[in-house]
C-alpha cells in the first residue's frame, strides 16, 4: 500500500508583512578611485565616506570599520531580511561578508594600478545566525601576499565573543605590466 502524499498545510494570512527600502551611490566614482589610488589610500576614502561604499555594502546592510595595512573589518546586524526558509541567516550572507573581508585585506596591500580577483571561498558555518545573535564583526587578515597571489583569512564573531564562521580565500593579484608604461 502506498503512503498518502503529504499535504503541508496552507499558512495562515500574514498581516505583519516587512518592507525595507535602502539607496546606494553610483559605484563608477569607487571603481575609477580604485584603479588610480593604492588600496590603504582606497580604504581610507571608503571608510571617510570621501568615496561611496559597494553597493553590496547597502543592499545586505554590513559596514567596514578597517581596511588597512592588510586587515579588514566589516560589522553586520543579523536581521530578518537576511534570513533563509528556516529560520536562520542564509549562509550566502555570511559567506559575502567573508569573502568581502578576505578581499579587502588583501587589497588594501596593493599598489596603485593593481587589482585582486578571488579565486576561491572556503566557509566553515560553526554556529547558527539569527536576528537576536546580534552585531557580528567579520575580520579578514593576509596571511601571504605573492606577486600572482595571496592568501587570506576570516573569522566571524558574535558579540558573546564566540565564533561563528571561519573562511579562507585565495585571489589572484593583477599587476600593472611595467614594459606598457606611457612614453615619457
Amino acid at each position: 500500500m502506498r503512503p498518502e502524499p503529504v499535504t503541508p498545510a496552507s499558512p495562515a494570512p500574514d498581516s505583519s508583512d516587512r518592507q525595507r527600502t535602502y539607496s546606494w551611490s553610483d559605484p563608477a566614482r569607487a571603481e575609477a578611485a580604485a584603479r588610480q589610488l593604492d588600496g590603504g589610500t582606497f580604504f581610507a576614502g571608503m571608510i571617510s565616506g570621501e568615496l561611496p561604499m559597494p553597493p553590496i555594502a547597502e543592499t545586505l546592510g554590513f559596514t567596514a570599520t578597517l581596511v588597512k595595512d592588510g586587515v579588514a573589518r566589516f560589522e553586520l546586524d543579523p536581521s530578518e531580511f537576511h534570513y533563509n526558509p528556516i529560520g536562520s541567516v542564509h549562509g550566502g550572507v555570511i559567506a559575502t561578508l567573508c569573502d568581502s573581508a578576505c578581499g579587502c585585506a588583501v587589497h588594501s596591500l596593493l599598489p596603485t594600478g593593481s587589482y585582486y580577483s578571488s579565486l576561491d571561498l572556503s566557509v566553515k558555518f560553526l554556529r547558527r545566525v539569527t536576528a537576536a545573535t546580534g552585531r557580528l564583526v567579520c575580520e579578514g587578515t593576509v596571511l601571504h601576499l605573492g606577486n600572482r597571489s595571496a592568501l587570506a583569512e576570516a573569522t566571524l564573531t558574535g558579540p558573546d565573543g564566540r565564533v561563528y564562521a571561519r573562511a579562507t580565500s585565495s585571489c589572484m593579484i593583477f599587476r600593472p605590466d611595467p614594459s606598457r608604461s606611457a612614453p615619457g
